[in-house]
């Protein structure tokens, strides 16, 4: 048995080095493409900006008195639109979704089924691959422009308890991404073609996982509605919790429900496999 888990690891160990190595070789462009990645948030800051202003005069707000709007003041906008990139660049998976329903379209999901290689594990440790040869070169310009706009975070420096669950959030954030699209990939068992349902999903995901404005802004009963989605967790979550927007039994719970969506999409993408296997047929060499 030990012999068997060794000789696993080292297979996933293998696999996961190849990838690094072969997105290491030809991603050069990482660094130089993440420093463009922040330029269309200048005008969305513009635009806040213009807000803020409007609402400070609205109220007759003297000048130099904080406004604020849904708890957020402008300079927490600016780092809750910094955050979400980077919640953005763990959860975001390009052509996850697509390339599953591709394989299976195109019969090539049976090397899967004939080698002793998991489908779901493979593809993971190529976007694990993916995300450190990512973030290895990324580091650089994220630090920059987080350096450059330091003023605009002042919640302080962060307690243990939150960096812990910062990080844990992004982790899951990375994950949940993973499977919820592996899910909506595997569908294409069933229907050759999910370019329609990709579609519906990324369009609820822009407005709804707080990649276009911090959810709080919303009123009832969407707010309600949001908070019962998994979609939060791919972008909000980990963000509000770096600004401490979430805190005490709130991000607790928080982290406990992000926990769930995950265990429930990890649960239902293998379902899906083993169900859209039993009615695949593939033909051919």
């Amino acid at each position: 048995m030990v012999a068997g888990m060794y000789a696993r690891v080292a297979v996933w160990w293998t696999i996961l080095r190849i990838a690094l190595e072969e997105r290491l070789v030809y991603r050069g462009d990482f660094a130089l493409g993440t420093l463009m990645r922040f330029l269309p948030i200048v005008t969305q800051l513009f635009l806040w900006w213009a807000i803020f202003e409007s609402i400070r005069d609205t109220r007759g707000v003297a000048a130099g008195e904080p406004v604020e709007l849904a708890g957020f003041r402008y300079t927490d906008m600016v780092a809750y639109y910094l955050l979400v990139m980077v919640a953005r660049a763990f959860s975001s998976m390009p052509g996850l979704a697509s390339g599953i329903a591709l394989q299976i379209r195109n019969g090539e999901i049976k090397k899967y089924l004939v080698q002793p290689v998991d489908l779901l594990g493979f593809l993971l440790l190529n976007r694990v691959a993916h995300k450190l040869a990512y973030y290895s070169v990324a580091l650089g310009p994220f630090a920059l422009v987080f350096f450059l706009c330091r003023d605009y975070f002042q919640t302080g420096w962060l307690d243990a308890g939150t960096i812990a669950a910062f990080i844990a959030s992004l982790v899951m954030s990375f994950l949940l991404g993973y499977f919820l699209e592996a899910a909506i990939g595997l569908v294409g068992f069933w229907f050759l073609e999910v370019s329609s349902l990709l579609f519906v999903y990324m369009l609820l995901s822009f407005f709804l996982s707080g990649h276009m404005f911090p959810l709080d802004l919303l009123g009832e009963p969407w707010r309600t509605l949001v908070e019962v989605l998994p979609l939060q967790y791919l972008a909000y979550f980990p963000a509000a919790v770096f600004l401490k927007k979430v805190t005490g039994p709130a991000l607790v719970q928080g982290l406990c429900l992000q926990a769930a969506w995950l265990l429930f999409f990890i649960f239902l993408s293998r379902w899906l496999f083993h169900r859209g296997v039993r009615r695949y047929s593939g033909f051919g060499g």
